[in-house]
């Protein structure tokens, strides 16, 4: 596949874009990430320029070669072995529907093959509703989702989803991409487990409309949560990093992070539990041992690797940088390809949103 990844870390932004743009050869679709001041006025500069080209983005912390940076403005273009199409899902805390019939359309055009397309996606909020209405349109082409929540805008300030140029609040922009040249695979790594003789617990009671888990087994959530995990309350939102929540279904496990304790001793968090989910406290593993073998299957099962995307959890990059692994694990992604990331403020997989998780599409 061809792709070329322009960078720049000027702190103008006409000047950062044309540094960012030195590279690009005819476009099929362009993907700007960038620091929160510079989205309004790149996007407009990017949409003039190249006013043909499909265009989707938004402001983020990114990855490129060793390093993580809030001020680094990236350009990703793909070349013309891709076919794409962009759209834009409005007004996700109401009525998100609304734009799916439109996606629909998108869908059809794109002509999904076996396994080269996926859709990429950038999303402000409400994450669940958006997975299930995605998959209204996507689920039949069998094109999986990959993208992750908007995370890293100033407090006060409104985070926006970026399509053609324009800025959208309460949205999720996404490009459909089709590798013509070869396979696009999808992954989806977690770097906890279930403790050790840890327990299987029950929601018996959820507020879902802000996403807070009342009791386990008719307990206090929090209650059941530091008894498990051998913490104080004062301590239980700092273990989250080490220690989150995990929706169990079959043998999958979906994390779901605590970030505040509620009245009653609740737990909000930033992942939806449902009434009679199964629910376990889970623990760290040995993350560095899990990354390997996760880069080990991307090698394995591509034969030609020409780019990774990543997406990777707010909470994982804060635990990495915490643990002096952040250039570790940069540099190791680096060696599997071309590697360009995201921080999330959640993380959305095929049919799922999850949280303390991180989800990749490597394109050969």
């Amino acid at each position: 596949m061809q792709i070329s990844i322009g960078v720049s870390m000027k702190a103008d932004c006409k000047a950062a874009v044309d540094e960012a743009l030195s590279k690009v050869n005819n476009p099929n679709l362009m993907v700007l990430l960038c620091a929160y001041d510079h989205l309004k006025e790149a996007s407009q500069i990017i949409s003039t320029k190249y006013a043909d080209v499909p265009l989707i983005g938004t402001s983020t912390t990114s990855y490129y070669d060793t390093e993580s940076s809030d001020k680094r403005m990236i350009v990703l273009s793909f070349g013309s072995d891709v076919s794409a199409e962009v759209g834009i899902i409005r007004n996700l805390s109401t009525a998100p529907l609304a734009d799916i019939p439109e996606m629909e359309q998108k869908v059809s055009k794109i002509s999904a093959g076996d396994k080269n397309t996926i859709c990429l996606e950038f999303c402000t909020n409400d994450e669940e509703r958006l997975v299930t209405s995605m998959n209204v349109a996507l689920e039949r082409a069998k094109i999986p989702v990959v993208g992750g929540t908007i995370f890293g805008y100033p407090d006060g300030a409104t985070p926006f989803a970026m399509v053609n140029g324009t800025l959208y609040s309460d949205a999720c922009c996404y490009a459909l991409i089709k590798n013509n040249s070869g396979k696009i695979r999808t992954y989806s790594e977690n770097i906890f487990g279930p403790m050790e003789c840890g327990k299987t617990h029950i929601a018996t009671k959820v507020n879902l409309e802000n996403k807070e888990l009342i009791t386990l087994d008719g307990r206090p959530a929090a209650d059941v949560y530091c008894e498990d995990a051998g913490v104080s309350k004062a301590e239980l939102v700092d273990n989250v990093l080490v220690s989150p929540l995990g929706r169990v279904i079959g043998d999958e496990i979906f994390i779901s992070s605590p970030y505040a304790i509620g009245n009653n001793g609740s737990l909000i968090n930033y992942k939806k539990i449902n009434e009679n989910d199964s629910i376990q406290i889970l623990e760290l593993k040995d993350y560095d041992e899990i990354g390997n073998n996760t880069r080990k299957r991307m090698k394995e099962e591509s034969s030609k690797i020409s780019f990774v995307f990543s997406v990777n959890c707010i909470y994982r990059h804060l635990l990495f940088n915490q643990k002096n692994y952040m250039t570790s694990f940069l540099s190791a992604m680096k060696s599997v390809g071309p590697h360009v990331g995201v921080v999330g403020g959640g993380e959305q997989y095929k049919k799922q949103h999850v949280n303390q998780t991180m989800v990749c599409a490597v394109f050969e």
